[in-house]
């Protein structure tokens, strides 16, 4: 006896059709699943017969063949359990009926009930780009796949009320779409922070461009308090961006939230691996990097991560994808983000301090700046010292509100949108070479402006290059087509660390 269902795979980014296919015949009693098979794949047969006969259904005594196909793509998780148990279900009599138009995926539990698993939309998106009218997902993961219009996504909560609904009986509900309401804590409030003015204009000139950011100054100053209110001022996140970020916290099994519908904000440990930050694995899942898109990746305490770590995200920053190659395959995740990084200015902290001294030799101190390559240095457009803040400033008035910043960012990015509308551009931080030159022309007075700074801090090319996307940005801000001498001089100004720190040492 034979039977075939459909069922839906993960590989990377992208889910594929798998065709469930059971034959029962006579021989000695055995249950092999066949198609490449991971572990938690394998271990079906034994959560499949104790689901089967815990339902109330009879198991098979009889050798049974379970293939997934196409054979040559891994397989891997339990979400094929659902899918298995219904196809013996079918090929031993026990279901029955035209089911071509469905798709199935689900863990199943001892007693029958379906668990939920990683990577429901974008299997949700494959099934109705291949025609399936229904989805049976489990209950958890409903209001997460029915983001997906144009498919009904059905809630199974026990293997009973789904053979109870194939067969006539009482009907699933589909699940409907969540509602666009706010979710989750609202970011903290710029307006918390006293004084930092300089850095504060410094992150709303990156918010408003997309700039990766490196705040340095001594402990206590407020760099993880100014980083972690960056969200604040972002502007809102498209639908397509929200569903390629569900997309990726689905796969990875972190979605806490049906849509995520607010940037992002990830701050790893500094013991963090390279891998833990690409990504990996044997069959690759997405790394911070990915885990991050479309918001922001912020790195305290930067000189402290591994050199290996650090170094893995020099070509993601610049292509916004992280590749990653296994034994099993090439996977290619997105990671267009914003890299926000804090530091010390010396092991002690206290370099430069205006009234506690620095205890460290110069060594130490070049040392520990060292750990940052240059080429990582060059990938960050905007260094923003961040100095103690004096008693007033702290005893004064609470700062402005993000609500205010906000809106002048939203303002800014409009200008960008409608500037590089169809050329796949979103922000001024992702201008390629070609656009950078149609789009950041200087007059004569910025360019020699330019071309000193150029020339006395001993700039890279590609440090060159990030000036004038910033000099844009801040144009961008005072809504000046042009850009002008004074938008070059802030632009440059935030490169002053390169002079200061690693090219003159301490």
């Amino acid at each position: 006896m034979f039977a075939q269902l459909k069922s839906l795979g993960l590989y990377g980014m992208d889910a594929f059709v798998v065709d469930v296919e059971a034959d029962i015949s006579q021989g000695l009693p055995a249950f092999d699943i066949v198609g490449l098979p991971d572990a938690a794949v394998r271990e079906a047969r034994e959560r499949v017969r104790s689901s089967m006969k815990n339902s109330g259904y009879s198991f098979p005594v009889s050798r049974i063949t379970v293939n997934l196909a196409p054979a040559d793509i891994k397989k891997e998780g339990p979400l094929y359990d659902l899918p298995v148990l219904l196809a013996l279900l079918c090929a031993t009599g026990q279901l029955s009926g035209d089911f071509s138009g469905c798709a199935f995926a689900g863990e199943l539990s001892l007693n029958g009930t379906v668990k939920p698993v990683n990577g429901v939309l974008p299997m949700a998106i494959k099934a109705r780009e291949a025609g399936f009218r229904r989805f049976f997902v489990p209950k958890a993961n409903a209001a997460e796949g029915a983001v997906v219009s144009g498919i009904e996504i059905c809630p199974v909560e026990d293997l009973q009320s789904l053979v109870c609904c194939l067969t006539g009986g009482a009907p699933i509900i589909p699940a409907v779409p969540p509602e666009a309401d706010a979710q989750g804590e609202p970011a903290p409030d710029f307006a918390d922070v006293c004084g930092q003015f300089e850095a504060r204009r410094a992150l709303e000139i990156a918010a408003a461009g997309g700039h990766n950011v490196l705040l340095v100054g001594p402990p206590g100053a407020g760099k993880s308090m100014l980083a972690r209110r960056l969200p604040s001022i972002l502007p809102d996140m498209t639908f397509g961006e929200s569903i390629e970020t569900t997309k990726i916290h689905s796969i990875a099994g972190t979605l806490d939230t049906p849509l995520i519908r607010t940037r992002p904000f990830r701050a790893p440990h500094h013991t963090i691996s390279a891998a833990g930050l690409a990504g990996g694995g044997r069959i690759p899942k997405p790394g911070e990097l990915s885990l991050s898109h479309n918001g922001v990746l912020f790195l305290d305490e930067l000189p402290e991560f591994s050199r290996d770590a650090l170094e893995v995200l020099r070509q993601p920053l610049e292509e916004h994808t992280v590749t990653i190659s296994r034994v099993s395959g090439t996977l290619t995740y997105p990671c267009s983000v914003m890299l926000v990084c804090a530091m010390n200015p010396c092991p002690c902290g206290y370099f430069g301090h205006p009234s506690r001294p620095c205890t460290c030799s110069r060594g130490a101190v070049s040392r520990y700046l060292a750990r940052i390559s240059g080429p990582l240095l060059d990938r960050l457009d905007l260094h923003v010292e961040v100095p103690p803040v004096s008693f007033e400033k702290l005893h004064g008035e609470a700062g402005e509100a993000s609500s205010a910043i906000r809106a002048r960012v939203n303002r800014a990015r409009a200008l960008q949108q409608k500037r590089y509308a169809g050329s796949g551009i979103a922000c001024n931080a992702r201008l390629t070479p070609a656009m950078l030159r149609e789009h950041c022309a200087l007059d004569t007075a910025a360019a020699s402006l330019l071309r000193a700074a150029y020339e006395n801090m001993g700039l890279s090319a590609r440090a060159y290059d990030r000036i004038l996307k910033v000099a844009r940005t801040i144009a961008d801000l005072e809504g000046s087509a042009a850009i002008a001498p004074a938008h070059i001089a802030e632009a440059v100004q935030y490169r002053s660390l390169d002079r200061k720190y690693w090219n003159n040492g301490a």
